[in-house]
């Protein structure tokens, strides 16, 4: 490895998709729970905190890199801001730069605190690192992390407050579910009621709430109850974005074992699709946003805030299941496969055309649609 591909910070392995354009910092390793059975992430890794001048000391790398961009840019004529031609040319010649690169490139402005849960570390070791970090990097205007429910639970509300005055503005908190016998089966560490009051708190104190929902986490034993109870439990919340992502099971996943074994059976697409519909239907009057941005979702453009987009939502859904079944199969395979992004993407002629080339391909091949698809959603993780 040589000196300009040396690491010069540290960076955790994930990041929600709306922080796609975030700088990542990263306060701490790996899961402190680390134990829930659908998540393949962290696994056989030990959870540790940072010490704050460790942080502290990414945190300077990371501003004198945005020193050094914004100088250069000076240089080449542009103002100091990062044009793509800039930042082509500095991943080829800086390419342990890339993160702040490509973060002053996008000008989002958001930074995102990893790893699983920060907010384990001590309350006064994150208010030492929020407020250097704003001092030391200009231009951040929103800060957001990973938090567990069961955490979240334990801080006061005083506690959150000092974080939110430091600088912190948003959590995402994985809930997944609301049905207690699915949360203890799935090994989540957390009870619906914990739930409730950890949101609570979390807005109370003046931090945006994001809520993840796994659909499909029940299985075909739990489904319903899944989302039933799901519902009941944001409904309380009613928190400011409820983000979906659905169930995917890696052979790497502790899941991967039960489904093997028969103790797990999970839902089909459209079974999924059934069990989403439900819970829009039984989410009432939220001022949540309601999301699905993540690949893992058949119908991604499920998008709107639910007081005034949740009819057109299940509408959609309802157009999905009117479809006739050859062209149900021909969406689930051109979606998984990356040629569709959403329904009206079936009167595009030119892709339904490469749809059914690879349909006749999978079939010439002996292969399932339903087999291929299963092959392709490990890649969504």
């Amino acid at each position: 490895m040589t000196d300009k591909t040396k690491a010069l910070f540290e960076q955790g392995p994930i990041r929600p998709p709306s922080e796609a354009t975030s700088l990542f910092i990263r306060l701490t390793r790996n899961c402190p729970w680390n134990r829930c059975l659908f998540c393949p992430v962290y696994k056989g890794e030990r959870f540790s905190r940072r010490e704050v001048a460790e942080i502290k000391a990414d945190i300077d790398a990371m501003a004198d890199i945005v020193d050094r961009v914004r100088a250069f840019s000076w240089r080449r004529g542009s103002g100091g801001q990062v044009t793509l031609e800039i930042a082509s040319r500095l991943q080829r010649e800086e390419p342990a730069w890339l993160p702040v690169v490509a973060w002053l490139y996008y000008g989002s402005g958001a930074v995102f605190l990893q790893d699983a849960d920060s907010l384990a570390a001590p309350v006064d070791d994150l208010v030492e690192v929020l407020e250097y970090l704003r001092r030391r990097i200009p231009g951040i205007r929103r800060i957001t992390t990973y938090a567990r429910s069961r955490t979240l639970f334990r801080r006061s509300v005083a506690e959150l407050r000092r974080l939110v005055e430091a600088g912190l503005n948003r959590v995402h908190v994985g809930l997944e579910s609301g049905w207690d016998p699915l949360l203890e089966y799935m090994q989540k560490g957390v009870r619906s009621e914990q739930h409730v009051e950890a949101g609570l708190k979390a807005k109370e104190a003046g931090l945006e709430l994001s809520e993840y929902v796994i659909l499909g986490l029940g299985g075909r034993k739990m489904w319903r109850e899944h989302a039933l109870a799901t519902a009941r439990v944001l409904n309380r919340i009613n928190p400011h974005f409820i983000r979906v992502r659905t169930l995917i099971i890696p052979p790497f996943s502790p899941l991967f074992e039960e489904v093997k074994r028969g103790s797990f059976v999970p839902l089909e697409e459209d079974r999924v699709l059934e069990e989403e519909k439900l819970l829009l239907t039984e989410l009432k009057a939220l001022d949540a946003v309601f999301c699905s941005d993540h690949h893992s979702n058949l119908l991604q453009e499920l998008q709107g805030h639910l007081a005034r987009d949740r009819e057109r939502m299940i509408d959609l859904i309802d157009s999905y299941f009117n479809l006739p079944a050859e062209q149900k199969s021909l969406f689930r395979l051109g979606r998984r496969a990356g040629y569709f992004r959403s329904l009206d993407d079936l009167n595009n002629a030119a892709l339904s055309v490469s749809v059914e080339r690879l349909g006749r391909r999978l079939a010439e091949e002996g292969l399932s649609v339903d087999g291929y698809i299963q092959n392709l959603l490990p890649r969504y993780l």
